[in-house]
């Protein structure tokens, strides 16, 4: 991943500095100006992506021959590995029969087999009351689709004063206009927050290792953080709010933070109380990378809409969905009976046949509960591993999914200066080894902060594990030494930046 794609944030006021330091200058363009320039507009313009020429079980083999171990599945996507023929086959199968239909007049079997695995699916505890699925091409269409979903649930019982979502800072919901508006990563939202929409108000995170006090137990610490989340609700008035937006578990913003115990059934009394919907988005943590199908199972929670994504395709297809409560369907069968929305790609028979072919692996081969198993073993692993390391401050995590973030000084939890990037600089240390990792900068505050992700596909081998583990701690070991002045000549990777 290249770097100007990954790191660093800073405040609002700050954002022209950001903006044309990440611009090249015409001469520095010039400089850089490659004699075979993609036609492909990739995410950054002055470093090429490495070109994977194949990919197979949880290894990606580079054009250039490497091998790399996938510890992070891409972006905590690809949950069964590259690869699958059983997968293949389902989606070949699928094109052969229908590839497209329009969803305003047609419908397939592929899709509403889909919606009826997700919603009746006895791997997931949860006896929750989602009884629709709405099916799109990504997380943050999916995010969109919930937010104008929640304001047409009002809207149909004459509450069109409710325009307000309340979300959290160091939160990150999509890069869509609409759910960017939700989000909290400033790195991605300052050179369009003149665009954002402006009735979204945020809170505190509910981060315990940066932001709880040192005298807080974990009840006292969420006591704070649900007093703050009422004192907004009555600021905006409750009547005025459309829904409360979170992830169960934080993903690679601030890095697999999960919230204290209490913090949402306090939040779901708290909603029902003022008749606001609580929207949970599970577009990462979800569909089983925590150790339960859905991550809300483990809060004894159930939303009004969830979102999910990434593990839904496992990067076979580009599919996400919104699945609705019966509350909120039943609003709309009284009044227009439809939702307001669609897009041209919606419901797509062959990302959806794609999907359910991933999610029929995932249950037969009963991935979910090995999940849980596997991220005993990676916390295990972890903590003996990197509890003493100077530079690692907290290691948390549930299921495959788990972050490292590295701090100064462990003792005040003081962060590197971003420029030193050191989540970054661990991160190419470790693909340098063979092991892929995903990094992330501004955990803190959108500002300062490191950390590293790890979420490998869910039937990741316990050797690959180790792996994955023991190749990050000599990327980390030699990244310390590297910061502490005892570089070596052989660290490359490091110096990139």
């Amino acid at each position: 991943m290249a770097p100007s794609a990954i790191l660093g944030t800073a405040p609002l006021d700050q954002e022209i500095s950001i903006i044309s330091s990440n611009t090249p200058t015409k001469a520095t363009r010039t400089e850089v100006k490659h004699p075979e320039e993609p036609a492909l507009l990739h995410r950054s313009l002055l470093e090429r992506p490495h070109n994977v020429s194949y990919a197979s079980g949880s290894y990606m083999t580079l054009k250039d021959g490497r091998k790399i171990l996938d510890g992070c599945g891409g972006a905590a996507v690809a949950i069964i590995g590259h690869g699958n023929e059983e997968v293949l086959s389902a989606t070949l199968a699928q094109m052969r029969k229908v590839s497209y239909v329009h969803t305003l007049s047609y419908t397939t079997d592929a899709a509403e087999d889909l919606a009826n695995f997700l919603l009746h699916n006895p791997a997931s505890a949860s006896k929750h009351s989602l009884e629709k699925a709405y099916f799109v091409g990504s997380g943050s269409e999916a995010n969109d689709a919930a937010m104008k979903l929640a304001r047409q649930y009002f809207f149909e019982q004459g509450q069109t004063q409710r325009k307000c979502f309340v979300a959290r800072r160091q939160g990150y919901h999509g890069n869509t206009i609409g759910a960017m508006s939700i989000s909290n990563n400033l790195a991605r939202r300052i050179p369009y927050r003149d665009l954002a929409i402006p009735n979204v108000s945020f809170v505190a995170p509910a981060y315990a290792y940066q932001y709880a006090h040192a005298s807080e137990s974990e009840a006292e610490y969420c006591t704070r953080l649900i007093a703050e989340i009422e004192a907004e609700f009555h600021r905006l008035g409750p009547q005025n709010i459309i829904a409360f937006v979170a992830e169960p578990v934080v993903g690679a913003t601030a890095g697999c933070v999960a919230a204290p115990k209490g913090y949402f059934p306090a939040i779901r009394k708290l909603c029902d109380e003022h008749g606001v919907l609580l929207m949970l988005d599970e577009v990462m943590c979800g569909m089983g990378r925590t150790g339960t199908y859905f991550a809300f199972e483990q809060e004894s929670v159930v939303p009004d809409i969830v979102t999910v994504g990434k593990g839904l395709g496992g990067g076979y297809a580009p599919i996400a969905a919104v699945l609705i409560s019966g509350k909120i369907i039943d609003v709309l069968r009284a009044g227009t009976s439809a939702f307001n929305h669609g897009h041209t790609y919606q419901a797509h028979p062959v990302t959806c046949a794609t999907a359910l072919a991933v999610q029929n692996i995932v249950r037969r081969e009963g991935l979910v509960e090995r999940c849980a198993d596997m991220g005993r073993l990676l916390e295990k692993l972890l903590r003996e591993t990197f509890s003493a390391s100077k530079y690692v401050g907290d290691i948390r995590g549930r299921g495959l999914f788990w972050a490292l973030e590295f701090v100064e000084d462990r003792r005040t939890k003081s962060t590197f200066d971003k420029s030193v990037g050191f989540g970054l600089r661990v991160q190419q240390a470790a693909f340098e080894r063979g092991v892929a990792v995903y990094p992330g900068g501004g955990t803190v505050d959108g500002v300062s902060g490191d950390h590293v992700l790890i979420a490998p596909p869910y039937n990741v081998s316990e050797v690959d594990l180790r792996i994955i583990v023991d190749t990050l701690k000599a990327a980390y070991v030699s990244i310390e030494r590297y910061i502490d002045g005892e570089q070596g000549s052989s660290e490359k990777c490091i110096l990139k930046l």
